[in-house]
């Protein structure tokens, strides 16, 4: 086993290999939950219309529950929109409807990140274990020429050489695939929690609007 992690380019590599499984696994575990958690019937876009329209339409009280067209989903905009509907038809007072808004949301994107910050991690150790590898690469390789002494073999040396920078190589290779993917997952989860924030301000500014609208319609009927 020791003679067969050597043959790969010492330890440092096998680690390397191992952070390359482990973040193809995350990269896959993404890619899978993105194609379950993809919207089924009813698109997010019409149940945020159909969540406004009924905010316009219905007045909305504690125990009084308004369904929409969608009871449950997997994808994280409708889930959102749905926790944030339940939490509307609650007869909080506003200030803890928002906070209690907020607080799903931020659960729900924390929730989107699941991985991203590993993999963060293994962009960032990946290079700096090859760069570890072949320092301990060259350490051995001149360690051989001093035990040679005068009888140098220009082959140990090169092979010496050789396997340190291997573990460089490796580590860049593990690094930059990985980095370039981490880019572009972290950009889809900013722009999936932008828009779970804007869609939880579209519901909350409609309460608002609303509440204010009835308490001016309320003040000049008393003052009639």
């Amino acid at each position: 086993m020791l003679a067969y992690i050597d043959a790969l380019g010492g330890p440092v590599v096998a680690v390397l290999l191992l952070l390359s499984v482990a973040a193809s696994s995350i990269i896959l575990f993404r890619i899978l939950g993105m194609w379950l958690q993809r919207p089924r019937g009813i698109q997010a876009d019409a149940l945020l219309t159909e969540a406004v329209s009924g905010l316009a339409h219905t007045e909305i009280s504690a125990g009084q529950r308004v369904p929409l067209t969608t009871t449950e989903s997997s994808a994280p905009r409708i889930r959102s929109i749905l926790s944030t509907w339940n939490v509307l038809q609650q007869g909080l007072d506003p200030e803890q409807t928002r906070s209690e808004v907020y607080r799903l949301v931020r659960n729900q994107i924390q929730q989107m990140a699941s991985g991203l910050r590993a993999l963060e991690v293994i962009a960032t150790v990946a290079p700096l274990l090859g760069l570890f590898g072949t320092v301990l690469g060259m350490i051995d390789a001149f360690r051989a020429m001093e035990a040679a002494g005068a009888q140098v073999d220009p082959a140990v040396l090169s092979g010496g050489i050789w396997q340190a920078l291997l573990t460089t190589a490796v580590g860049l290779g593990v690094a930059i695939p990985v980095s370039l993917i981490h880019a572009l997952f972290e950009r889809q989860h900013e722009n999936q929690s932008l828009q779970l924030l804007s869609d939880a301000d579209e519901l909350l500014n409609r309460v608002s609007h609303k509440e204010q609208a009835v308490s001016a319609h309320n003040l000049k009927a008393v003052s009639r």
